[in-house]
């Protein structure tokens, strides 16, 4: 998922300052989850500067692309399943669905040492960021168990080749995934509006430079 910034007038030290958009941001790892597995991975850009102003600088131009802008984080996934489908007389049964869920999260890191007080200033940043962005992983794996719970066990009649179960939980799966969608939109729209929590994180970077 990729979320656009937009440029916004800020009351900073600076007259105006690129208000990007960030987008999930967990510590990497794997843990399982309801017989499969999440795997969170995290990868990084190199930002550059020495206060805090150009460490944000940075980020706007070297962030992943989003859209026709940048963003500070990035991250996709890919989903993928195991299902057995077993014929039972003539209807047919999904009766079980393993689920592979593959995160990788794109953050800024300082390629040089920070002066002290800069360090202070950005670790407060980004570990606001990576905050932030687990309530966005919990949408996810809400998303999966979700999934699991309105497909598996799903039949349907007169389908002894099990095609046609194949085609009725497009339907779930796809609720599944606008929900989390909206979820997530809901959710950084209210953490991003005028004096919310990432417009104070942002504005705590760059103060004081």
């Amino acid at each position: 998922m990729h979320v656009r910034y937009r440029e916004k007038r800020l009351k900073a030290t600076v007259s105006a300052i690129l208000v990007l958009v960030v987008v999930f941001a967990i510590i990497p790892g794997t843990e399982a989850v309801a017989g499969g597995e999440i795997i969170e991975r995290v990868e990084t850009y190199p930002v550059s500067g020495r206060t805090g102003i150009e460490l944000y600088r940075s980020i706007g131009e070297r962030g992943p692309k989003s859209g026709v802008g940048r963003a500070i984080a990035h991250t996709t996934f890919k989903l993928t399943w195991r299902r057995d489908y077993r014929p039972q007389g003539t209807s047919c049964t999904l009766v079980s669905a393993v689920p592979r869920l593959i995160i990788t999260y794109t953050l800024p890191k300082p390629s040089n040492p920070l002066p002290p007080e800069t360090r202070k200033r950005w670790d407060t940043f980004i570990d606001g960021i990576r905050r932030h962005e687990q309530v966005h992983g919990v949408h996810m794996k809400e998303m999966v168990a979700e999934i699991e719970a309105n497909t598996i066990g799903a039949t349907a009649e007169n389908d002894p080749g099990c095609k046609k179960i194949r085609q009725d939980i497009q339907a779930p799966l796809g609720a599944a995934s606008l929900r989390q969608r909206q979820r997530s939109s809901d959710f950084d729209r209210i953490e991003m509006a005028e004096g919310a929590n990432m417009h104070r994180l942002i504005l705590g970077l760059v103060n004081g430079d």
